[in-house]
């Protein structure tokens, strides 16, 4: 199977592909379709094929054909279950399976409330269910969506990470963007890792920490035009 991704520059195409597929950047077999050209007012986007591989394809196609072993049709009863407690009662139907992950969706009447304020509600469900999957088979972590709201917001974060690089390059001075869990302090740490100019690290203590952009030492900062 081969997919397609784009962005102002190779990193964030990559950085959208991983997020998409929900794939490290080493297991993913890229090729570069477009290196973007740059015109007389901007550039182009860099376009990015990816190839994967046969057992991840079959894998996802035949989540709707295969039957559910008990470890997935117990993990479902119980999101189904405690939904329901919730009183945002909803269908959960399995994405796809890979080694060490099972992602499950939920479609519900109720999904802005199942998703929460930033995603707060998911995370919290997620938590919950894999506190209780664990007990099953600690070797596989659950992830939960809603409406496509992680692809979403990892979108949007990969986004957030390239506009505040570039305004850290352009003022010189660093800036710290808002708490973040441990993913997506990775992914922003993972797009910004081939950005010319700029570095990363995280500050703060406990689960949420923030990241900071700062310019790189060894590049001075963009100079203003007059």
């Amino acid at each position: 199977m081969v997919r397609e991704f784009e962005g102002k520059t190779e990193q964030e195409a990559i950085a959208m592909a991983m997020t998409e597929l929900q794939l490290e950047q080493d297991e993913l077999d890229i090729e570069i379709v477009d290196a973007g050209k740059r015109g007389l007012f901007k550039k182009s986007n860099v376009r990015i094929r990816v190839y994967l591989a046969d057992d991840l394809q079959e894998s996802e196609s035949s989540v709707a054909q295969e039957g559910l072993d008990e470890y997935e049709q117990q993990v479902i009863d119980f999101l189904t279950v405690l939904l329901d407690k919730m009183g945002y009662p909803g269908f959960v139907k399995i994405t796809h399976r890979k080694e060490g992950k099972l992602a499950l969706d939920v479609v519900s009447d109720h999904s802005s409330i199942i998703i929460g304020k930033k995603g707060k509600n998911l995370d919290a469900i997620q938590l919950i269910v894999n506190v209780y999957a664990g007990q099953l088979n600690p070797s596989v972590k659950v992830i939960i969506d809603s409406e496509n709201y992680r692809m979403r917001h990892e979108e949007q974060l990969v986004k957030l990470a390239y506009r505040a690089a570039e305004q850290v390059k352009r003022s010189g001075r660093s800036k710290l963007l808002e708490p973040m869990n441990p993913f997506e302090r990775r992914l922003i740490h993972t797009a910004l890792n081939g950005i010319e100019g700029v570095t990363t690290k995280s500050e703060g203590e406990g689960l949420f920490k923030q990241v900071r952009i700062t310019i790189d030492e060894d590049l001075p900062p963009l100079r203003k035009e007059h």
